[in-house]
Formats: C-alpha cells, sequence, structure tokens
C-alpha cells in the first residue's frame, strides 16, 4: 500500500476557450493550468475534477486522453503516471423534500460513464455547460443514475449555512431526502472538522472526506486527504470509502474549523459575532446566521447520544499562501527549492525551510504543522484571521 494526496473538489473556471463553467471561480482554473500547478507547486496525487458533467470540460478531459498523454485506468479515473484525474460533477438539487438546495458530488469511473451520465443530466437542468446547476428532479432518482454508472454519491460541504444538507436541506436526518444507502462519502466542508462531525449519530457508518472547493489555483489542497491504496484509481478510492481489505482513508488535513467563514453565529443586523443562536445579545434582532457548531449541536441533540466511531486523524492545515509574512517571492522560492507544498507542509525540517525563507517564517510553518498558530474565528461569510 502507497500514500497518496487527494483532493477531490476542484472546479474548472474557464475552458481553453475562455467559455465560462463556474462563473465564481477563477480564470485561470482551466483544466490544463490546473493539472500545471497541482504537479509543479501542489505536489497532490490525485484530484477530482468536478465539472466534468460540462459538454466543454468533458470535450478537454477526452482530449487529455487523445492528445496530452493521459490515459483511461482499468480501474477508473485519467493517468499520465504522474497525476490521476476522477471526472465528477457537482449538482445543487431542491426536490420537493427538501427545505433548501443541497450540493452533491456525482462520480464516475470512466469517460463514456461520464459522457453517459452528462447525457441524462442536460435534460434536467437548464444550463448544461454550466457547474453546480440546478437539476430538475428528486434526490432518489439523481442517486439511482449515479448508481447506474458504478458512480460515488456525496453530499457536499454538509454544514454550510447555504445549499448544504444540514444547512438548510433537510431538518435534522438526511433520510427525509436521500437514501441513506446510496451514500458513499460525506465532505464536511471549511467550518467543520472530524470532531465536530463525528457527535451526529446518522453519519456514524460514513467515511468522511475534506476537500478544497478551489475556486482559484492557490485553494486547491487547502482541505485534501491521505489515502493509502494499491494505486491512484476510482476503484481503489470506492474501496477506501467502503473501507474495503487495506484500502482507507488515512489522514485528512484541513483547515482549522475557526478559519472557516460559517463557524461562528453572526447577527445579520448588527453584524458582530454572537454567542446566542436565537437572539443577538447586541442588538436583540432575531435575525442570526447560526453558525455551524450551533447547528452541528441542534442536530445532534435531535438524533440522540452515540458512542463516537473511531476515525482518521483530522490534522489542521492552511495553505501556504495565508502564512503570515510569506509573501508570493518567498512562496515561489520554496516551491522552487524544497519540490512543492506538500513536501513543505509534512516533510521539510525547520532547518531547510529557513535555509530557503527566514527564521520567523520557518517558525510559522512548523507551528502551522502543529496546529500552533493562533486565530481569530470567521463568521458570517467571513473568513478566520491567522494572528
Amino acid at each position: 500500500m502507497q500514500t497518496y494526496y487527494f483532493d477531490g473538489h476542484i472546479h474548472i473556471g474557464r475552458t481553453k476557450e475562455n467559455q465560462a463553467v463556474k462563473i465564481t471561480a477563477s480564470d485561470q482554473l482551466t483544466l490544463h493550468q490546473i493539472i500545471s500547478f497541482v504537479k509543479e507547486a501542489k505536489g497532490l496525487d490525485m484530484i477530482g475534477i468536478i465539472d466534468a458533467h460540462s459538454p466543454f470540460v468533458f470535450e478537454e478531459c477526452l482530449e487529455l486522453v487523445q492528445e496530452h498523454g493521459f490515459e483511461e485506468l482499468e480501474g477508473g479515473g485519467l493517468s499520465d503516471g504522474e497525476l490521476t484525474i476522477l471526472l465528477g460533477s457537482e449538482i445543487e438539487l431542491y426536490d420537493h423534500n427538501c427545505s433548501g438546495p443541497i450540493h452533491v458530488l456525482c462520480y464516475v469511473p470512466t469517460l463514456k460513464q461520464m459522457k453517459s451520465f452528462s447525457n441524462w443530466y442536460q435534460s434536467y437542468v437548464s444550463n448544461p455547460h454550466l457547474s453546480s446547476q440546478r437539476i430538475y428532479c428528486d434526490a432518489q432518482t439523481l442517486q439511482s443514475e449515479v448508481k447506474a454508472r458504478s458512480g460515488l454519491f456525496i453530499p457536499a460541504h454538509i454544514f454550510t449555512p447555504f445549499k448544504s444538507l444540514y444547512g438548510k436541506g433537510v431538518k435534522t436526518h438526511l433520510s427525509e431526502v436521500f437514501e441513506p444507502n446510496d451514500i458513499d462519502a460525506i465532505e464536511l466542508g471549511l467550518s467543520c472538522d472530524t470532531s465536530m462531525a463525528n457527535v451526529i449519530s446518522e453519519l456514524k457508518d460514513y467515511t468522511f472526506l475534506t476537500n478544497s472547493d478551489a475556486h482559484s489555483l492557490e485553494m486547491i489542497g487547502r482541505e485534501y486527504q491521505a489515502l493509502s491504496l494499491e494505486q491512484p484509481s476510482f476503484d481503489s478510492l470506492r474501496q477506501a470509502l467502503s473501507e474495503k481489505g487495506e484500502s482507507k482513508v488515512s489522514y485528512n488535513y484541513g483547515l482549522n474549523p475557526k478559519l472557516g467563514k460559517y463557524y461562528s453565529s453572526v447577527c445579520q443586523s448588527c453584524h458582530r459575532q454572537i454567542h446566542n443562536p436565537s437572539q443577538c445579545e447586541y442588538c436583540h434582532s432575531t435575525k442570526i446566521l447560526k453558525g455551524v457548531p450551533n447547528r452541528i449541536n441542534e442536530i445532534a441533540m435531535s438524533q440522540g447520544h452515540i458512542v463516537k466511531p473511531k476515525r482518521p486523524p483530522y490534522i489542521s492545515q492552511v495553505p501556504l499562501k495565508y502564512i503570515p509574512g510569506l509573501g508570493p517571492k518567498s512562496l515561489s522560492k520554496l516551491r522552487k527549492h524544497l519540490h512543492h507544498d506538500m513536501y513543505v507542509i509534512h516533510d521539510a525540517s525547520f532547518e531547510e525551510i529557513q535555509t530557503v525563507t527566514n527564521e520567523q517564517i520557518a517558525s510559522r510553518i512548523i507551528a502551522l504543522r502543529e496546529g500552533n498558530l493562533a486565530i481569530t474565528p470567521g463568521g458570517g461569510g467571513r473568513y478566520g484571521k491567522m494572528n
């Protein structure tokens, strides 16, 4: 078994012909720039492109095999020997059982199956070329279509107050909308870690994933996981999620939840962070954007106490770009001399880093690795800050 670093939630901002895919994502997020940046700067082994259902993006994925040295793996996915790409789709659900919209991730093993899925999908959305479109069918129909193509179905960033399973999608239980047996894993999102989500009883049998939801090149790998696999392929990932054999998620790496945009409850009238999720202690408004810990507590209380299952360690990290004092030139120098971000974050010694930058930055990177950076919590749509 080998260790592979995997980020399964990366958007395409634009095609090579400058056609929009994810409107809110950077124009630099083209398929080829993602591949180059991941190899040269990030050091990930596997990525999930979750706009492969778009006919524009699908054609570029097909060209990777036809013209750019990638091949379809027997176990699913595309590989050039250095990087494995999984073909996925992020979709917005809002059927009659939903209390609000829910984003989900759907992955299929092959180009043929993605073409089939894309053709089916196009009959149920307004604009099949764009990312994260609302689909006009019920949730369990979507699950069935994914499963019919040997796919993986994963609710995305499940605690985000908007467009997520527990944000507004369901009142208390995922079975209000989904067939539980057709869910393969759960993506936590930026304002939550394993220990927080592990108190919810109905999640006890699902593997947790930590993905970046990258809308820019630098945000690729802000959350990811270390997988123990025989080979970096779709089928190996499926085995890891179902914990069959020796394949597994070994570690989840993600932001300290306090750095997320929705960690603290915030009054929408006076915009202050508050402790009471029902009423503002400053202006007494009841217009509250509830923080993730408060929402998790509500769900956990409604579902009852559980013995928390044992899970892989969650290691709090931040992108190197956000290390105080580490500017673009120093970051570029680090990558040039110390391989890539995965090496700097996980393996480089204090002395190696200090040689390339300076003692202060080296100390902060080691503090990042050890989870010792002080943080001002985020909330209400604003990210937290490292002090």
